[in-house]
This record gives structure tokens, C-alpha cells and sequence, in this order.
């Protein structure tokens, strides 16, 4: 208290373990001649489920190389989120609704998440990644021909205006929008099946597809309907298919990319019972190395997010993404396991 007193501390925050201390605090403030009267505050501690959050253990993952640093991005450090994506605001947000108490409690991570995604689905620019691509041919587009679609950045920022995608023969998709055998109520792409929306471009329908000698579906051949730009049919009728997102291959980078989840696979690693090592999550991190992103992300830098349509909300990494190596990190999913009470 003597010090709080001298250099100017009008409130002295700290957690429930020294409220003891406090009678001591006060008859110190008021039988010494001391140049202001600070007062100590006790508030309790914020537990976040799937992970830990004591100094002691962090340290231990780190020291014991469980995760790269104390800036992973699976860690709950302030550079840890920032290094995930988690935005200034989103932070704010997800305390102020939370609140100081003298009760101890733990908050759902869901709801953390539940924050970030309110803020990004807002300011996020709206892009197409492909992830696990496989390679698609339009066997009925002209050899040679590109053309160019004009696509919104943000369905909820007009302000934000729009951009150019490129279009061509050869296009890559995500590997699990196709079946070759579908099953029931699958509405993406197999062969002879319906006419599936291309984002912003055309309709397509499947034809049949390529395999190499293992079996492996090396590319998927298709058809498109050329008085079907902007993915609307000229006649107007019913598109029963799915709406699938794209690249271009003729344009296409490469990335990495890295998706997060929870770095404990139990809600309660803290638990006394409990060895907190023994409750990693071994799919903490998954490492994509093969992605394909649109052209407009080649300049992306951090701390930029975006939402890959039909995948999450990403963010370039701080640490690792150049402009000859791009890393993106998995911030938070679109879907929103978090229930509004």
C-alpha cells in the first residue's frame, strides 16, 4: 500500500487470494502519512473451458514444446489471439459482457468464439479458398477463354465495394464437393446429376471424372451452361443443386493453411484430478500445404482477416506468411456452436 500510495495508485485491482490481505492494506493506508488513500479491490478469476490459463502451466507448454510458443495461435495470450485473428473489439465485447465478479466462474470458449464472429461476419471481406482442392474441367468452355465476374466484398458493407475473379477452363474445387457414387440428399456434384451454381458465375452439371492408378480422383469433368452467367438461367428454371465456391486455376495461388481448434480435448484440464498434459488435444492443429486461394489474396498481409466462403474466418499469419509463402490461420468457423440465452 505504501508504494501504491507514493507513486499514485488510486485502485489497487487483484484477485480473491488477497482479500486477507486487505485489513492489513487498509490500516496501513490509514495510520501512515501517506500522500493519497488507495483502496484494494479483490475480483475473481476468469476461467475459459478447453484450456488453462495459469501462468505456471502456459509456461509449461511452452517450455516443454507442446505448442510453438507463447504467441500460438491455441494459445489464450493476448499475442495468441491477436496471432489468431481475435480483433481488439471482439476482446472488449467478449469482457465487458462478462463482466468483474467476486464469483468464480467459467465461461464457454464457444462464447469467446461467439464475439470474434460477430465482429468479423461485419468487417470481414468476403473471398474464395479452396482448401483441399481437385481439379474441375469445363469440357464444354472454349480453349483459351478467360473472362472476368465482378463480386461483392462484403454483403454487409456496400461501402466496401467489389473486385474482379478471373474465369477460365480449368477451375479448382473443394475435393468433398464431389461424390462419384452420392449419397442420399447430396446435392453437390456427381456424375449426371443436378446443375450445381459456380459462386458469381455459371451453372454447371457433372459428367464423369479422372482417376489416376490408385483410384484417386485426379479431376472432375463437367458442363456449363453459357446463357447462364451470373449463375441465373436464361429460361428461369429451378436450380436444384448446391451453390459451390472456386478458384481459378489459371490464376490460382498457393497457400497454407492452418486450421485450429481447441488445444484441450476436456472442457476442464484444470481440474484437480487431473493431469493437464495428459488432456491435450492431439488435433489441435491441422496443416493444409496445398491450398489454393483467388488472386486478390497474393498482397494479403497480417493482421488482414477474411471469411472463406463456405469454410470460416481467416487471418494471415504474423509470424510465418510471406509474399512468396502465404499462411493463413483459421480464426473461427462460420458455424456457431454458441446458443444466445
Amino acid at each position: 500500500p505504501i508504494e501504491d500510495a507514493l507513486e499514485g495508485i488510486t485502485h489497487s485491482l487483484c484477485s480473491l487470494e488477497f482479500e486477507d490481505h486487505r485489513p492489513l492494506y487498509d490500516w496501513v493506508v490509514a495510520h501512515c502519512d501517506l500522500p493519497s488513500k488507495p483502496r484494494q479491490i479483490e475480483f475473481a478469476r476468469l476461467g475459459i473451458n478447453y484450456t488453462v490459463m495459469s501462468k505456471r502451466k502456459l509456461r509449461a507448454l511452452v517450455e516443454d514444446g507442446k505448442v510453438s510458443g507463447w504467441d500460438d495461435p491455441r494459445m489464450p495470450t493476448l499475442c495468441g489471439l491477436r496471432r489468431r485473428g481475435y480483433t481488439p473489439r471482439a476482446i472488449r465485447n467478449f469482457s465487458e459482457r462478462n463482466g468483474v465478479s467476486k464469483a468464480a466462474s467459467t465461461v464457454e470458449y464457444a462464447f469467446l468464439e461467439h464475439c470474434l464472429r460477430e465482429d468479423l461476419n461485419e468487417s470481414a471481406q468476403r473471398v474464395m479458398a479452396v482448401l483441399r482442392p481437385v481439379k474441375l474441367t469445363i469440357t464444354n468452355y472454349p480453349d483459351g477463354q478467360t473472362e472476368t465476374f465482378t463480386v461483392e466484398n462484403n454483403p454487409n458493407r456496400p461501402e466496401d465495394g467489389s473486385r474482379e475473379i478471373s474465369f477460365s477452363k480449368h477451375l479448382y474445387v473443394e475435393a468433398e464437393d464431389f461424390l462419384e457414387t452420392p449419397v442420399p440428399k447430396y446435392k453437390r456434384l456427381y456424375p449426371n446429376g443436378p446443375e450445381c451454381r459456380l459462386k458469381g458465375a455459371y451453372l454447371i452439371r457433372c459428367t464423369g471424372c479422372v482417376k489416376d492408378a490408385q483410384g484417386n480422383i485426379t479431376e472432375i469433368l463437367c458442363e456449363y451452361d453459357p446463357d447462364s452467367r451470373g449463375g441465373d438461367p436464361a429460361d428461369g428454371r429451378k436450380v436444384k443443386g448446391a451453390t459451390i465456391h472456386w478458384v481459378d486455376g489459371a490464376t490460382a495461388v498457393n497457400a497454407e493453411v492452418r486450421l485450429y481448434d481447441n488445444l484441450f480435448s476436456d472442457a476442464d484440464p484444470d481440474a484437480g484430478d487431473k493431469d493437464f498434459l495428459d488432456c491435450l488435444n492431439p488435433a489441435s492443429l491441422e496443416v493444409l500445404s496445398d491450398a489454393k486461394v483467388e488472386a486478390s489474396l497474393a498482397s494479403a498481409t497480417a493482421p488482414a482477416s477474411f471469411q472463406f466462403l463456405r469454410q470460416g474466418y481467416f487471418c494471415v499469419d504474423s509470424k510465418d506468411s510471406t509474399p512468396e509463402h502465404l499462411v493463413f490461420n483459421r480464426s473461427v468457423s462460420l458455424k456457431d456452436s454458441f446458443k444466445v440465452k
